[in-house]
């Protein structure tokens, strides 16, 4: 039994599923905040947020979102969704989310046709790092999967601008790559539990929209940094574990640093 309930009925519903929102931290004084549907709507939220002391030493946005593309007979469905202005909402992925909850660590479970793809997210208790499991529980024909990492690298009091100083070039790590966008910053690292294939293809997003900041009558339109993506073939049945943080890791214990997580939160 869960102790927090959503009406599973009302997650398409932006008016409800916009107004509630999650909250993940650490020992190392990091943390992940979005809302339940993974639209951000406070310059606060991200993915990663994590102090940087090379910098100010406090606390930054690295990665602000993860968008996910299901592919099937060379077509793609984004599960991922943002504001833009005059009230767009683009991709609309929340309305593929067939259902959301909370325990033991926060869930959701996609449908899009013959495809059920559970998200199971979870933050590193003694490390800098979001660790997010996608499970494909069915699918009638060959499934890929595709990432688009939203870039911000900036101080959660502030917002992100297109601009000429971004470094937007990558070295490849174990089953992934990692990032700096900026002198100062300690580099992002993002990893898969299995190896993946990167395409390179810098581009800015702009003006993102944050509801929240413009109710407040604060700046409220942003531009992320979208490095290019990552794509993976995914079978029934398998899971794949996606990590970002500041630290390189092994991708042969992802998974099981993913479950040995899960065992911690999980009441005895």
């Amino acid at each position: 039994m869960s102790y927090i309930e959503f009406d599973k009925n009302q997650l398409i519903n932006l008016g409800y599923s916009l107004k509630r929102e999650l909250l993940r931290s650490n020992r190392a004084g990091a943390y992940s905040s979005r809302t339940i549907i993974g639209c951000n709507t406070r310059k606060y939220h991200g993915l990663l947020i994590a102090p940087q002391p090379g910098v100010d030493n406090e606390n930054h946005v690295l990665l602000s979102n993860l968008d996910e593309v299901v592919i099937q007979h060379d077509a793609g469905f984004n599960l991922g969704i943002h504001k833009y202005p005059g009230g767009v909402y683009n991709p609309g992925g929340h309305k593929y989310i067939r259902d959301f909850n909370t325990e033991p660590i926060p869930n959701i479970l996609y449908r899009v046709g013959g495809v059920l793809l559970r998200k199971e997210m979870i933050f590193a208790e003694s490390h800098d790092r979001i660790m997010i499991r996608y499970t494909l529980e069915d699918a009638h024909s060959a499934t890929k999967l595709r990432f688009n990492p939203f870039l911000a690298f900036r101080n959660i009091h502030k917002l992100s601008k297109a601009n000429f100083n971004v470094n937007d070039k990558y070295s490849r790590v174990p089953n992934g790559i990692k990032m700096r966008l900026y002198n100062g910053y300690t580099p992002l690292f993002m990893q898969f539990s299995k190896e993946v294939e990167y395409h390179h293809a810098p581009e800015w997003y702009y003006n993102l929209e944050y509801q929240e900041e413009m109710d407040r009558g604060y700046d409220f339109q942003e531009d992320l940094m979208v490095p290019g993506f990552f794509e993976a073939e995914i079978k029934k049945g398998e899971s794949i574990v996606f990590i970002a943080g500041t630290s390189e890791v092994n991708p042969m214990g992802i998974k099981r640093s993913f479950s040995n997580e899960i065992k911690k939160r999980t009441p005895r």
